[in-house]
């Protein structure tokens, strides 16, 4: 009897301890970067005047460094944050104007952008933003971040964001960046002026 309870307080203790390892294993791997101070150039959305239109702030990757470099974009003005939100990622569609590298693969479409009131935006973007993406840390890193820092930077009251492919949740990006959590601005990838 003495046997059998030293061998079940053994197998619990076994499987006490993956358990442990599975909770600490995923909180390592936490996803979400902690909030850093906003770039303080270039200057965050205005407006640009009684047209209807107003100024947005678009981040693509500067070749030299990798770092995320912001273009000025002008928008239509929207009574839905959404709206604006994505218009202002079909700027970043786009490409750079500027020479810089665009961080979303050729052929991408936004679907929809949806924001809940605790100010999470879900961006749901077309297949192409994975099965045409170049793959890599790096390169996925700068995808996210280059979708996120442009929506968080120019509406204040995006505070993070879930990345979508075709209206459904995806594990990664291309292998590398988990998809699984929303994500927080990460300005310290954004060039200084």
């Amino acid at each position: 009897m003495k046997r059998t309870r030293l061998i079940l307080f053994a197998v619990l203790a076994v499987l006490l301890g993956i358990l442990i390892y599975f909770f600490f294993k995923d909180a390592a791997s936490e996803r979400i970067l902690p909030k850093t101070a906003r770039p303080a150039q270039p200057p965050a959305a205005e407006l640009a005047g009684p047209g209807g239109t107003r100024t947005v702030s678009v981040f693509f990757i500067r070749e030299a460094d990798g770092l995320l470099v912001p273009e000025l974009r002008t928008i239509p003005v929207s009574d839905q944050v959404a709206r604006e939100a994505e218009a202002l990622l079909a700027e970043l569609l786009k490409g750079s104007e500027h020479g810089s590298l665009s961080a979303i693969p050729p052929g991408t479409k936004v679907w929809q952008v949806f924001v809940t009131k605790d100010g999470t935006a879900y961006a749901d973007f077309s297949r192409e933003l994975v099965t045409a993406h170049p793959s890599g840390t790096e390169a996925e890193t700068s995808t996210v971040y280059a979708i996120v820092n442009s929506l968080a930077f120019n509406f204040r009251t995006i505070k993070k964001v879930f990345i979508l492919v075709d209206g459904e949740e995806r594990e990664t990006l291309n292998g590398h960046v988990m998809l699984d959590k929303p994500f927080v601005p990460n300005y310290s990838l954004t060039a200084q002026s």
